[in-house]
């Protein structure tokens, strides 16, 4: 049975590999076996999370790629299949909230700027459909493999100050159903399109929003863990699982699945 829930020798393809949530999947992915590419925009901090990386298994490569640009992701495909021959998983992982895209306590919808709202919409919305355009191509053709997105509890309820993110996490939801669909009907039943709901997680992006200087609990932070029946935190760890049997044999009949990963926020009224 165990065999069932493996990945090992997949080439797997993990946008945003250079942060928190994508470095420790790709960690995950290594040591399970995996074969690990990791795109981000940033080279430095690329560079040093694939160094880190390193220490768990010698298949993981790094790659500057940009999520919003046809012509980077195809050359990223292009040196993947001359290195491993094959794309087996696609990790949708780049995205998350911009500063700027979040609004103030005080601060009203209308007085939100139309430039943060483009960039924080296109990040999370076009920054999965130009990677799933470009490497599910390839698992077209192949007739097999694995796309995995990053939805949210923003798509579930409405989430005060977030707008854009929780317009783009939305979309990503709708738009894993209708890939999922289009895959299946068209190049048949090796391909399968799934996303995640995480949860609340502390990471670099909402830590000060959810943390104050002293280290105790913000008032955002006290109304998520009242909604959240486990009354913690993810741990960014309690991601990998998911990712890796989505990914598996053992998820072979599922697509078009948004699966939450949030101790319960999502099933709980509040009351």
């Amino acid at each position: 049975m165990n065999e069932t829930f493996s990945i090992k020798d997949k080439v797997a393809i993990i946008t945003g590999a250079g942060g928190v949530l994508g470095s420790s999947i790709a960690k995950s992915f290594i040591q399970a076996g995996a074969k690990v590419v990791a795109i981000d925009i940033h080279e430095e901090n690329l560079n040093k999370r694939v160094a880190e990386l390193a220490a768990y298994g010698k298949d993981v490569i790094g790659v500057v790629g940009n999520v919003l640009d046809i012509e980077s992701l195809e050359n990223v495909a292009n040196e993947v299949l001359a290195k491993w021959g094959k794309i087996d998983i696609l990790l949708n992982i780049a995205g998350g909230n911009l500063p700027g895209a979040t609004l103030l306590p005080d601060q009203e919808f209308f007085d939100m700027k139309i430039s943060d709202w483009d960039k924080v919409t296109s990040l999370n919305l076009n920054g999965t459909v130009f990677p799933s355009m470009v490497f599910g191509r390839i698992m077209s053709k192949q007739k097999s493999g694995n796309i995995i997105n990053m939805s949210s509890m923003a798509a579930y309820s409405a989430i005060t100050r977030v707008p854009g993110y929780s317009v783009a996490k939305t979309g990503i939801s709708n738009f894993t159903q209708w890939l999922a669909m289009e895959m299946a009907m068209k190049y048949g039943d090796g391909i399968r399109v799934n996303a995640l709901a995480p949860g609340f997680f502390i990471g670099d992006q909402n830590r000060a929003v959810l943390i104050n200087p002293d280290g105790s609990l913000t008032d955002r932070s006290k109304k998520v863990l009242a909604k959240t029946p486990m009354g913690r935190f993810g741990d960014i760890s309690e991601l990998n699982g998911a990712v890796q049997f989505l990914c598996s044999d053992a998820a072979s009949f599922i697509t078009g699945v948004v699966l939450p990963v949030d101790g319960g926020f999502s099933a709980f009224s509040g009351v």
